[in-house]
């Protein structure tokens, strides 16, 4: 049955006229609220995936679970729908379970912390955020192992609970969920830090509920959540065809050699109702790349990528959700049946970016943006270090945004905009490495009108024995390029042995031991150019070859000649232009770098790695 919702006072909210201003002064202390929840969380959780990548995401929502501000889409609307217990003032509920809360999350290792926030007996609105854990079980340190084919291989599963019940600590509770991580200390203080946040954004709704009254409060958050709704309406109609456009991406494996994955998805618009169908998807895997794709969550990727780029003056909430219509086919990678494993789904839920880039670039070509850092690479580094004690290092790699329409991408950064770098002082203060270096890798951004974003080398030298986990992507397929912009550099990881041997690593797998004086080096991959790259002015390529950005052969791919200082040989690039037009043709919605048979075909000679391998049935199209 569905949850039961105690509501001391019973009287219904009133709908009252609210004048433009006051609109504006709630909308912005709700705002000015959840950049508070996040210093709370950062400044008290100890992992440093939260603590100082920010790898954690508020929402606060209005009493019907819409997020009214926030960052990652409402998590409420699975929450209410699979929970069947009551739901009090002072309750607080804790879940990290994909399959028990219709993916309101979408891998264990995030913990999910909801509260009803309720004002004089009734509820005035919702506070979220959730946060990942560097540990919660499973078969191997950090929780996201590769191999694992059942969700039980992968750590704890807690369905919705009440972590506070009456505002009071459920001590057993937490007992059982601290008792299967390897690093319950942090844990617990990032799981508090979660807490801590939503108990904020509870004081927060209060004091506006005294402020401005009740009515005025609930009245003002349905006003921002239509004028979303009326903003997007109009956006829909703009940029979604009646006719529909399809489109396909991969990720490149699954870490145990099998792959590549398609994500196949047609869009087009109904009236109003934007639809979405993901048919042609491939069937669920085996391994642990499967993502639940919630629909809400689906709905907020398409809604931050479009109002983004179609109408930044739109204020991001879910008002616009009842305009999309999500269509997943059941068993497929985006909707696997429980018991599939989940922990490596970041791939394919970062690739959602790329497609919807790719899908309303058909209509709109001007507005389409390249494939970019669509991914969050992760390196796990874990062992006992010379004095016994464990240390376990969960850590998220950045890469080359695509090129826009207005510009080119940036170098060296995360897919999500609140994400930061670990700093290197923190990691030798508190972790058993190195850091050789951590550079821009030129050339990797897909040459264009604009210049894709350059991917990041960063090397670890090792100081303990330990074992190794990573997580990657794009080693295979090329980030691709578009309206005449040329696809993007891949990834690559390379350990070198204190014993002088070599290897090349693949992009995932778990168990990779390594002992004091290797050094692992990881090259991320870049974004995609826009637009002709013969097209760029010759001085920004100068420019950009005098930052180190691209190299003087690189400037090649622009039709540029330099000579050694860097300066344009105007005769050369001229006539070098002007032979690369002429060979060059019509220029290319895309550049994948290749139909995906041929990148399977040149797998191996190219990336040193042998291709995955293809299913029987031959499901992926060439």
């Amino acid at each position: 049955m569905p949850a039961k919702i105690i509501q001391p006072n019973t009287a219904s909210y009133n709908r009252v006229d609210v004048n433009v201003v006051t609109v504006d002064i709630i909308e912005n202390a709700l705002r000015n609220a959840r950049s508070e929840m996040d210093a709370v969380i950062f400044r008290t959780a100890m992992s440093p995936g939260i603590r100082e990548q920010h790898d954690a995401f508020p929402i606060i929502a209005n009493s019907n679970g819409l997020m009214v501000v926030g960052q990652f889409g409402s998590f409420i609307h699975g929450f209410l729908e699979a929970y069947d217990g009551t739901i009090e003032e002072g309750d607080v509920f804790l879940t990290n379970d994909p399959y028990s809360c219709n993916g309101a999350i979408s891998h264990l290792n995030d913990w999910l912390v909801l509260m009803p926030l309720f004002h004089e007996g009734r509820l005035a609105a919702w506070a979220a955020m959730f946060g990942h854990m560097t540990d919660t079980g499973g078969r191997v340190p950090g929780s996201l192992p590769t191999d694992a084919q059942q969700i039980f291989e992968e750590g704890i599963q807690i369905p919705p609970v009440k972590i506070m019940r009456g505002n009071v600590l459920a001590d057993d509770i937490l007992k059982i969920c601290l008792r299967n991580s390897r690093v319950p200390e942090w844990n617990r203080a990032d799981l508090m830090a979660l807490i801590a946040a939503v108990k904020l954004a509870e004081r927060r709704i209060h004091e506006l509920s005294l402020r401005f009254g009740a009515d005025t409060l609930y009245s003002a958050m349905e006003m921002l959540l239509e004028r979303n709704l009326n903003a997007f309406r109009r956006v829909i109609r703009e940029v979604v065809p009646e006719t529909p456009v399809s489109f396909a991406d991969y990720i490149d494996d699954d870490g145990m050699g099998n792959g590549p994955f398609k994500i196949a998805c047609s869009m087009w618009r109904e009236g109003d109702r934007a639809i979405f169908d993901f048919s042609g998807t491939d069937p669920q895997s085996t391994s642990s790349v499967n993502y639940y794709l919630q629909d809400e969550q689906f709905k907020m990727i398409f809604g931050a990528y479009t109002s983004k780029l179609f109408d930044p003056q739109i204020v991001f909430n879910d008002g616009y959700y009842e305009l999309i219509d999500v269509r997943i086919p059941e068993g497929s990678l985006l909707r696997p049946r429980r018991p599939a494993a989940l922990s490596c789904r970041t791939h394919l839920l970062c690739r959602m970016f790329d497609l919807v880039s790719g899908l309303l670039g058909q209509g709109k070509p001007e507005a389409m943006c390249g494939a970019g850092w669509s991914a969050s690479p992760h390196l796990m580094y874990s062992g006992f270090d010379a004095k016994g004690d464990w240390f376990q290092l969960y850590q998220i790699g950045f890469g080359g945004l695509p090129a826009r329409p207005v510009g080119d991408g940036v170098d060296g950064h995360s897919l999500w905009p609140s994400f930061m770098n670990i700093p290197t002082e923190y990691l030798e203060a508190y972790f058993p490495l190195v850091i050789r270096h951590t550079q821009i890798i030129p050339d990797s951004g897909g040459p264009g009108l604009h210049r894709g974003g350059n991917g990041i080398s960063i090397a670890y030298e090792f100081r303990e024995p330990g074992e190794i986990s990573i997580h990657d992507d794009r080693w295979m397929t090329h980030p691709w390029g578009v309206n005449g912009g040329k696809a993007a550099g891949r990834s690559k990881r390379r350990l070198d042995r204190i014993s002088g041997a070599s290897e090349l690593v693949a992009s995932k797998c778990d168990r990779i031991k390594v002992t004091k004086g290797d050094v692992l080096t990881m090259d991320t991959w870049g974004g995609g150019g826009w637009g002709d790259p013969l097209k760029r002015p010759a001085r920004r390529v100068a420019e950009d070859a005098r930052n180190g950005l691209i190299t003087q052969e690189g400037a090649r791919d622009y039709g540029v000649v330099l000579d050694k200082s860097f300066e344009v040989d105007e005769a050369a690039t001229e006539a070098l232009r002007a032979r690369m037009a002429a060979e060059a043709g019509a220029l290319q919605s895309f550049d994948f770098g290749g139909t995906i048979q041929e990148l399977i075909d040149r797998c191996e000679v190219e990336t040193g790695i042998p291709a995955p391998q293809r299913s029987s049935t031959e499901r992926h199209a060439a």
